[in-house]
């Protein structure tokens, strides 16, 4: 017999359907998204090369929306095209961090003993060290290239990870559900993928959702010191960097990848803040 599909709508869609808050924050990761998506067609200019004319430093306005910088290049194309960057990095460092995170957190809350104290103090060392000091000395240590970015920023995000899967796991293990599986002879990783793994999932997407704000930040930080994307690739982080000595005669060079910075953040912080509150009960509310 077929089942009838319930039409209340999901506690995400009734948020949805109210709370502006996170109408707003998937607007703002609709727009990167998009802009990563069709930078070749949305991008009014090439992001590389400079005008032969020699427009360089020119006014927004005109031809050139948010100006140009000091090669003569549009700063709207190089800011569209920087979207593929920050969303590259988001994405493929927060699935590092899931993957390890994920993976470390369900052994240290299932096994605990030797393998809880290992993890865990990994975790502790990771987390002891400032987060920019930590990825500034690891890209430093090889050679800066976007993938090795993707890598650094998803290792050092993995502890934060596993301490949320493994408190999950921690709080799941003496469920009727998990005795029940061992009582049938269950393997462990039986277990741990098909049973503790769905029932930790949505505060996983939540942390990785709210990482990919910060992955956006870190890879912004390492662009500016040189240890990210190099030229002429266009990133956030390093057009701010080349327009710092321009902000007096130039603002725009350095303030409109700025504000793409801010907008990519602060919508995926929005999402996974609403996000946090839906799933998680204690943080639950009714409006």
């Amino acid at each position: 017999m077929l089942r009838r599909r319930s039409s209340l709508p999901s506690p995400l869609g009734r948020r949805l359907a109210r709370d502006r808050f996170l109408q707003f924050g998937l607007v703002l990761v609709a727009a990167v998204l998009l802009a990563a998506a069709f930078a070749p067609w949305l991008a009014p200019h090439d992001p590389y090369s400079g005008d032969l004319r020699g427009a360089y430093l020119q006014d927004p306005g005109g031809a050139y929306l948010l100006g140009t910088d000091s090669q003569g290049r549009d700063v709207l194309s190089r800011v569209i095209y920087g979207a593929r960057i920050s969303i590259s990095v988001g994405l493929i460092s927060q699935s590092v961090a899931v993957l390890l995170g994920v993976t470390l957190g369900l052994l240290a809350g299932y096994y605990q003993r030797w393998v809880d104290a290992l993890v865990m103090r990994l975790a502790d060392i990771t987390l002891a060290f400032p987060t920019l000091l930590l990825l500034i000395a690891v890209a430093a240590a090889v050679k800066p290239s976007l993938p090795v970015i993707f890598l650094v920023i998803g290792i050092v995000g993995w502890a934060a990870m596993a301490r949320i899967v493994r408190s999950q796991v921690l709080a799941l293990k003496r469920s009727e559900f998990v005795l029940a599986a061992q009582a049938l002879g269950s393997r462990d990783g039986r277990i741990l993928f098909r049973h503790l793994l769905p029932n930790v999932q949505a505060q996983v997407i939540i942390a990785a959702t709210l990482g990919i704000g910060g992955a956006i930040m870190a890879e912004a930080a390492l662009s500016f010191v040189g240890l990210g994307a190099q030229p002429p690739t266009p990133s956030w982080g390093a057009m701010v960097a080349d327009g710092r000595d321009l902000l007096r005669v130039a603002p725009w060079v350095s303030f409109a990848p700025g504000i793409a910075i801010g907008i990519a953040v602060l919508g995926f912080n929005l999402v996974g803040d609403i996000l946090r509150e839906v799933y998680d009960p204690r943080l639950r509310t009714e409006r």
